[in-house]
């Protein structure tokens, strides 16, 4: 077995399915992995919802799963997906994908470590930087 370390979201809205097919979209080189889906349980999740599933950003894997249970916790802006891009038009087009009903807390400029950066939590509550390297 290889080690490894992979992120891990916790949807609570019903809405992992959703966020899943959305950032598969969005960035284009991603798929998902597999999905396994409740049937009828004795934890009370809805049925048909995310148990577990993975899907693969430009070679990255990321585990959802869809709580049964509501917490009093959610995503938060400190921990977030960074993404590197090759193209400042690439960046520029999940920037406005991503940021679509989301908040922007950096907006795409050259802050100075990079050539191009932006920081964005999308409508689903994930946070993202989103990267151009300076060369």
């Amino acid at each position: 077995m290889t080690k490894r370390v992979t992120p891990f979201l916790m949807f609570q809205d019903g809405r992992a399915e959703e966020a899943i097919n959305r950032y598969v979209e969005v960035f284009g080189d991603a798929r998902v992995v597999f999905i396994t889906k409740y049937g009828s349980n004795p934890v009370g999740a809805p049925e048909d919802s995310i148990q577990q599933a993975v899907f693969e950003i430009y070679g990255q894997q990321i585990m959802v799963t869809e709580s049964p249970m509501k917490h009093p916790f959610d995503f938060t802006p400190a921990v977030s997906l960074f993404v590197d891009f090759d193209s400042e038009q690439e960046l520029d087009r999940v920037f406005a994908a991503l940021s679509e009903d989301g908040f922007v807390m950096m907006p795409p400029d050259n802050y100075g470590f990079s050539e191009k950066f932006a920081f964005i939590q999308d409508r689903f509550g994930v946070s993202w930087q989103l990267n151009l390297p300076s060369d």
